[in-house]
């Protein structure tokens, strides 16, 4: 049984019934702009693990406590399996169109851990308070802020101290 069973069968006897629809419509953007961010600019993997996330959500959507935070979780990890796979093959081509400006950015966020980038991604990029990113990514408070303030450093050290405030 993996992480993902696990944490759904904890949930069954109290999970609240999720309107798969109203869920894609209010959390799919986001979660694919996150993950899209997350990836480096690599959308064909952001959908990708997008659709992973809300595919597995299908299966276990009555028995999570917390349907939002699992869907993340699970979507980061697809991805995150995804970046590794494709490391081990040719480099491909960032797919998303962007400001020139921000390519610095993103090859400077490439360099973070993946767990750094995804508490950057969704502190920084979604707003979110260190609890729910704590939640959607499915560890302790104390180990985002280590996650924020190692990216901090590193993101100040490759840009410059000006660009990371």
């Amino acid at each position: 049984m993996d992480v993902m069973e696990r944490e759904a069968r904890i949930g069954e006897a109290s999970g609240p019934t999720v309107d798969l629809d109203q869920l894609f419509r209010a959390e799919g953007d986001g979660l694919f702009r996150a993950l899209c961010a997350f990836t480096g600019g690599r959308a064909d993997i952001a959908e990708e693990a997008t659709a992973e996330a809300f595919a597995r959500l299908a299966a276990y959507a009555g028995t999570l406590h917390d349907p939002v935070a699992w869907l993340y979780r699970v979507g980061f990890r697809a991805a995150i399996d995804e970046v590794r796979k494709d490391a081990r093959s040719a480099p491909a081509e960032d797919d998303v169109t962007m400001p020139i400006e921000l390519h610095g950015l993103m090859d400077a966020l490439r360099e973070l851990s993946l767990n750094q980038r995804a508490a950057v991604v969704l502190r920084h990029v979604h707003g979110l308070e260190t609890a729910e990113v704590a939640d959607r990514m499915g560890i302790a408070r104390p180990t985002v802020r280590v996650h924020l303030h190692r990216a901090r450093k590193r993101l100040a050290d490759l840009l410059g101290n000006e660009e990371v405030e």
